[in-house]
């Protein structure tokens, strides 16, 4: 047996059981673990982000694209937002040992479910060190151990994320190998990973379509995935004037290496021109490339010609398609061709319009008159995220607490038996 597979073998068998013990630690102290880890983190914000710098540094002498680089650096701010995360993660329910539906049964027993960890998280992502803290902190609130497998240009923020986690587990009494941290970049750690079905329970690939197809076409055990971020802003001609800039620059200029920007605009033909007219000068003076239909151009020189395959591209960069449609009908069969299943917003004032785009666009964000920029689990309430599922079992859209548990039935009874 190679080296690279015993480690994985080793990390599996730790982090099973790990993942035992997990199952009795109570709320409390699953929260010291987290208060734990945002007191390390501040604690340790300069050896975070001179850790963050060599990757950056490495990153750009490596040709790294600016998406990427936004993804991959860290800052002040960001690393504020992380620590408000586990707060607020450390804050929510605790969905562990949740009852639900009990009743009695004909024969006089109770029958009801009972929430449940999955039990090991296998978690293989790329560029975002944040990552590292997402899915460690929403994998031990839910139960679960977890076994990260970051990607090569983040290795050294990866590092220093996870001591601050490693130290968090240690100070609270928890077993630490409830974190592991694959600290080598080799690419056969992951093909050895996504094989140990006898330790890891379920896989989570967050990064790019390679790697998330790779993964999901090699896995030997479920896969929580989504493939890429193709959304979209449809502005109807019911549109406020205003909602309809705002919302369409904000989704596409926020942030552009994200997975929940804007990537394509529809535009009902009979839209305000006015409307249309400022919010390409916006584009333009953001410095966003515009690449649009034909009737588009005709609308405004600024607008070069889109090709066939700019509809179904996840730019990740200040590249915007836009296309003119006849009707809201056009918009959703324009979204069912070429979407990604991701996130989808429409902008209109007329109620019967926007029922009609929530009940038919088949997307695991939809929203009426909102930036897509809000397709985040912080946004939603879940503290963070460990992804954003566009899959439909067994979970959908961002993932927190909830989606990385099961359920089991209970029953009941005092000295029944079955006839």
């Amino acid at each position: 047996m190679d080296s690279i597979a015993e480690l994985i073998l080793n990390l599996g068998e730790k982090a099973k059981k790990a993942s035992r013990s997990l199952r009795t630690v109570d709320t409390e102290t699953k929260n010291a673990v987290l208060h734990n880890i945002a007191s390390n983190i501040q604690k340790n914000q300069k050896a975070i982000l001179d850790a963050n710098k060599k990757d950056l540094t490495q990153g750009k002498s490596n040709g790294l694209d600016d998406a990427l680089l936004d993804r991959l650096m860290l800052n002040s701010e960001r690393i504020d937002g992380i620590v408000e995360s586990l707060e607020q993660v450390a804050s929510l329910p605790d969905p562990i040992g949740e009852i639900t539906d009990l009743e009695y049964r004909p024969s006089g027993i109770q029958v009801g479910k009972m929430r449940v960890p999955i039990g090991v998280m296998g978690m293989i992502y790329e560029s975002r060190p944040n990552v590292t803290i997402d899915a460690a902190v929403l994998c031990l609130k839910s139960g679960n151990a977890v076994i990260l497998r970051g990607g090569s240009e983040a290795i050294n923020s990866n590092r220093a994320l996870y001591g601050c986690i490693k130290d968090g587990l240690i100070e609270a009494g928890i077993n630490s190998d409830a974190v592991q941290l694959i600290d080598i970049t080799d690419r056969e750690a992951v093909t050895r990973l996504v094989q140990a079905s006898d330790y890891v329970d379920a896989i989570i690939p967050r990064g790019g379509k390679g790697l998330i197809e790779n993964v999901s076409t090699n896995a030997r055990m479920p896969v929580i995935k989504h493939l890429h971020g193709v959304c979209h802003t449809y502005l109807d001609k019911d549109a406020d004037s205003q909602k309809a800039i705002d919302v369409a620059f904000n989704g596409k200029t926020r942030r552009y290496g994200v997975c929940n920007a804007t990537e394509t605009l529809l535009v009902h033909q009979d839209l305000d021109a006015t409307t249309f007219e400022q919010l390409i000068d916006l584009y333009v003076e953001e410095g966003v490339e515009l690449r649009g239909c034909q009737e588009a151009q005709k609308r405004s020189n600024k607008i070069i010609a889109a090709t066939e395959d700019d509809w179904s591209e996840e730019y990740l960069a200040p590249i915007l398609s836009i296309k003119i449609v006849s009707s809201l009908d056009e918009a959703i069969s324009h979204i069912e061709r070429y979407g990604s299943a991701h996130t989808d917003t429409i902008v209109t004032e007329n109620k019967t319009k926007s029922r009609k785009f929530l009940a038919e666009v088949d997307s695991s964000s939809v929203m009426v008159n909102a930036s897509t920029g809000f397709a985040d689990g912080f946004e939603y309430g879940l503290g963070a995220e460990i992804g954003i599922s566009t899959d439909k079992f067994h979970v959908r859209g961002p993932v927190g607490l909830e989606g990385l548990t099961s359920q089991k039935y209970i029953v009941f009874g005092d000295g029944h038996t079955r006839p």
